[in-house]
């Protein structure tokens, strides 16, 4: 008898879904007419990469989460997924209460193939029980039970215990061989 439940991925939705680092540095852009570049970010916290606390202002602004473009790939990726996986959007949207109407707006634009019971805004990520978690903040890998992906970023790099990916299709190659071997 086999066994035909799908195996659970819970998906961060900053800096995985979301270019949080686009959106930074556009912000920092419009807000000080100072153009960054991608490697700002390299080696440092989000709020420790923008001068002036940008970072802190922009995450409690209206619009900011809003607005985030999507990371490239990951609509594709997200439906290939759903095919043989049960995926859900996880958020620690709490700290940032703008946020969360924000991002579930966000989702159901460029996600709305994603059901509203997958979408799961929490505070801390370490109640989240899924085969896989893919999330660029290590703090939320390093207490997950399943199986750990990385989402390189700027601020995470150099990071070496849990296993990179550095875009959706390494993801996709990933998660492929992982059906492979069950």
């Amino acid at each position: 008898m086999t066994n035909s439940k799908k195996k659970t991925i819970a998906i961060d939705m900053d800096g995985v879904i979301a270019d949080t680092a686009a959106q930074f540095i556009h912000w920092y852009q419009k807000q000080y007419g100072v153009s960054l570049e991608r490697t700002v970010f390299d080696g440092k916290p989000e709020a420790d990469a923008l001068p002036d606390g940008a970072a802190g202002k922009f995450v409690r602004s209206q619009g900011f989460f809003r607005t985030i473009p999507v990371m490239p790939g990951a609509q594709n990726a997200m439906q290939q997924l759903m095919k043989h996986f049960e995926v859900y959007i996880v958020s620690a949207a709490m700290e940032f209460p703008l946020s969360l109407s924000e991002k579930y707006e966000w989702i159901r634009e460029h996600f709305p193939f994603i059901e509203w019971r997958h979408i799961i805004f929490c505070g801390d990520k370490s109640v989240i029980d899924t085969d896989y978690m893919i999330d660029d903040h290590i703090r939320n890998l390093d207490c997950c039970k399943g199986k750990t992906i990385l989402f390189t970023a700027g601020h995470n790099l150099g990071i070496d215990r849990h296993m990179r990916v550095n875009n959706w299709d390494d993801i996709l190659t990933f998660l492929q061989k992982e059906l492979q071997t069950v």
